[in-house]
């Protein structure tokens, strides 16, 4: 059969079955919502069930859009948002690892429980999850489109930004090397392992880092600006798709070439 080179094929993730964690705000609900209006049924998970709630209902508007509330730094919660998606679907097509947590303070006072759970979160359960997903993905992979896991690193764990957020870039780091060795290990198995690793984007997370070196920031960037949550929503939508079926153990920069300069 002749190969299709148009966009709705290549790029398209109608009929895909997705979850995104932290998927209720942020670079997350980008990713979401990207899915949505192009046809996925996606699942969003967060730790606040009321938000979480709250925007599948308002996704929900434009596609299909399910809550399953999970705290994924506890192992109680994380099992049952698994087997609360197991329970509702055959297979899964898509794996979005986007929860994640940052802590800055001083190198002289960095405390030592924030360091473990941002660990515990942005590293640990990343693993954890994608381990325990492993056969509801392996359910989803078909010949020349392979399921997808898509974890989000941090332009911070490519390179040293001199900024205090010491278990951030470290654990980012932790994700990209896991991310190439979990390629190497499910790619057998029908299942891409890819990460992108976003710049300086305004969200939540980023918001006391922006408010202090937001000039900065934007001055060292070759393109000039902040990134945009679309510029992270077309990295998924690429990444989910056929277009992206041969790329395997790839860590993206979506940072506008700074962590190039």
């Amino acid at each position: 059969m002749t190969a299709s080179y148009k966009v709705e094929d290549l790029f398209s993730v109608k009929g895909k079955v997705a979850l995104v964690t932290g998927g209720s705000r942020g670079l997350g609900l980008a990713m979401a919502r990207a899915f949505v209006e192009n046809g996925a049924k996606v699942y969003i998970s967060s730790r606040k069930a009321d938000v979480c709630d709250q925007v599948a209902k308002e996704l929900s508007e434009v596609g299909e859009c399910v809550s399953i509330p999970a705290d994924l730094s506890k192992t109680e919660s994380r099992d049952a948002l698994v087997k609360e998606l197991i329970k509702r679907e055959e297979s899964l097509h898509i794996l979005v690892n986007n929860a994640g947590a940052a802590w800055g303070a001083l190198y002289e006072d960095y405390p030592e429980d924030g360091f473990d759970k941002v660990m515990e979160l942005n590293v640990k359960a990343i693993f954890m999850l994608t381990r325990d997903l492993t056969p509801l993905l392996e359910k989803g992979a078909r010949p020349l489109d392979p399921a997808r896991v898509i974890n989000v690193g941090s332009m911070e764990g490519l390179m040293v930004s001199g900024y205090d957020n010491y278990a951030y870039s470290a654990s980012k780091a932790a994700v990209h090397h896991m991310t190439r060795v979990l390629a190497v290990k499910l790619g057998e198995r029908g299942i891409t392992v890819n990460a992108i690793a976003p710049g300086y984007i305004e969200t939540k997370m980023t918001g006391w880092m922006l408010k202090i070196y937001k000039d900065e920031i934007v001055a060292n960037a070759p393109l000039g600006r902040l990134g945009e949550p679309t510029d992270i929503a077309g990295a998924a939508l690429y990444l989910a798709s056929r277009a992206s079926a041969y790329v395997n153990g790839a860590v993206i920069p979506i940072d506008g070439g700074t962590s190039a300069k």
